[in-house]
């Protein structure tokens, strides 16, 4: 499997060779906090699967154990690493994949930080586009 990808401005640009280890929807605050959104969708793969093809990334030691790289230009989250939690293995946000549904979650994780409203987040009316106001 090989899958490209790239943040919001299109400075950074990666690939992805080989099979996903996971896929997940993580709840952690911070994740929400990192991303400023209910949940993130990881694909985790071995670390040298990943090979950043254009631009730079910014590292951010978002807490004791974990690492978070984005693009310095507009900011979009791209890669998480935590050796101690996930050695060997890379975590690239899944929407930054030019096809996020190559690799589908397949896991709720940190569900226990999880937000209340996001258990019924599902039942909610859903419109194609944005509602007329009304």
């Amino acid at each position: 499997m090989e899958l490209t990808g790239g943040c919001h401005c299109g400075a950074v640009r990666y690939r992805l060779t080989g099979a996903p280890a996971y896929a997940a929807l993580c709840h952690c605050d911070d994740c929400r906090k990192s991303a400023g959104a209910p949940l993130v969708h990881w694909t985790c793969f071995p670390a040298a699967s990943f090979e950043l093809t254009q631009g730079e990334l910014r590292d951010y030691r978002s807490s004791d154990l974990g690492t978070r790289s984005f693009c310095p230009t507009c900011g979009t989250g791209v890669i998480y690493v935590n050796e101690t939690n996930l050695p060997g293995l890379i975590d690239v946000q899944g929407a930054t994949l030019d096809d996020p549904d190559a690799v589908p979650p397949q896991i709720h994780v940190q569900a226990a930080e999880r937000l209340a409203f996001m258990a019924k987040a599902h039942e909610l009316p859903a419109f194609d586009r944005y509602p007329a106001a009304p």
